[in-house]
């Protein structure tokens, strides 16, 4: 009975700690979002230079042309600047 009774304890503890935890993660927020929001302004150099190219290649009917360069320059900006901020967030 006794056994029981402890087993039934340490069930419920497990529940209530188990529902805490799903309870944090609900509330949890992605800073690394909020942070690249942020950084955006400080990169708007490559941001114009991509969309300079998207309207050059939007006009280009071959096809061939793309801006994967201009798009990765612009995203490196935004990493380089949200990076130190975020390993700050996450000591």
């Amino acid at each position: 009975m006794q056994n029981e009774q402890t087993s039934r304890k340490a069930t419920a503890k497990l529940t209530s700690i188990i529902q805490q935890l799903e309870q944090s993660w609900e509330d949890a927020v992605d800073q690394k979002k909020a942070l690249e929001e942020s950084c955006k302004s400080k990169c708007t150099k490559p941001y114009v230079e991509y969309k300079q190219c998207v309207k050059r290649v939007d006009s280009d009917d071959s096809g061939q042309k793309h801006c994967t360069g201009q798009y990765f320059d612009y995203w490196s900006c935004v990493d380089k600047c949200v990076a130190p901020k975020l390993f700050q967030e996450l000591k």
